[in-house]
């Protein structure tokens, strides 16, 4: 068992017999009290922050895991196919271990999937940052693309997400997975 002085940012611990991963962690040491670390987490099944805090020098679960890279070939029913780029196995992963980052994936983007020690997958990453084309959005005029409003935008994925009035179909975005909003608008050239 490990205690909560191993606890860092990043790290996977089971916490009322569910896995968590560690967002923030701070160790405070009030005056003349005991030391305590106060832990943010993430409930990898939910999403759902938790914060806890912990007794200095408590015992805590700590999940070992092992992170694989694999590529994204294509979508079978409820699952994700994923080839390792080690070995050239493929692997089907349930659409549910990438939460609402599965809607940016597209063919042949590298993905990474967290494998707990008795070969369970834990979570599973696309990039934080992607490119993508916009397949369609509304036309703009001259006026409306000089404000400050937003309007929807169809990508190349079947995701929509909200953009600015200047971009157009077949621009290419840039979008943060983490939160699905635009970033800007790549120069392809």
């Amino acid at each position: 068992m490990a205690t909560t002085s191993d606890l860092a940012k990043g790290v996977i611990v089971r916490f009322n017999g569910e896995l968590h991963v560690c967002e923030e962690v701070v160790h405070r040491t009030p005056g003349n009290l005991r030391a305590f670390y106060q832990v943010k987490m993430r409930n990898l099944r939910h999403g759902r922050i938790v914060e806890n805090r912990f007794r200095s020098g408590e015992e805590v679960e700590v999940v070992e895991t092992e992170r694989k890279t694999f590529q994204y070939l294509y979508r079978d029913g409820d699952d994700l196919v994923l080839m390792d780029h080690e070995t050239f196995d493929q692997t089907n992963v349930p659409v549910s271990a990438f939460g609402e980052q599965a809607k940016f994936l597209k063919e042949s983007m590298t993905v990474e999937v967290v494998y707990a020690s008795d070969g369970s997958i834990v979570q599973a990453e696309t990039p934080t940052f992607v490119e993508l084309t916009v397949t369609d959005t509304s036309p703009t005029t001259k006026d409306e693309r000089a404000t400050a409003s937003t309007k929807p935008a169809m990508l190349e994925t079947g995701a929509v997400i909200q953009v600015p009035m200047f971009v157009l179909t077949g621009d290419v975005v840039r979008v943060d997975t983490r939160t699905g909003e635009y970033i800007d608008r790549v120069n392809k050239k």
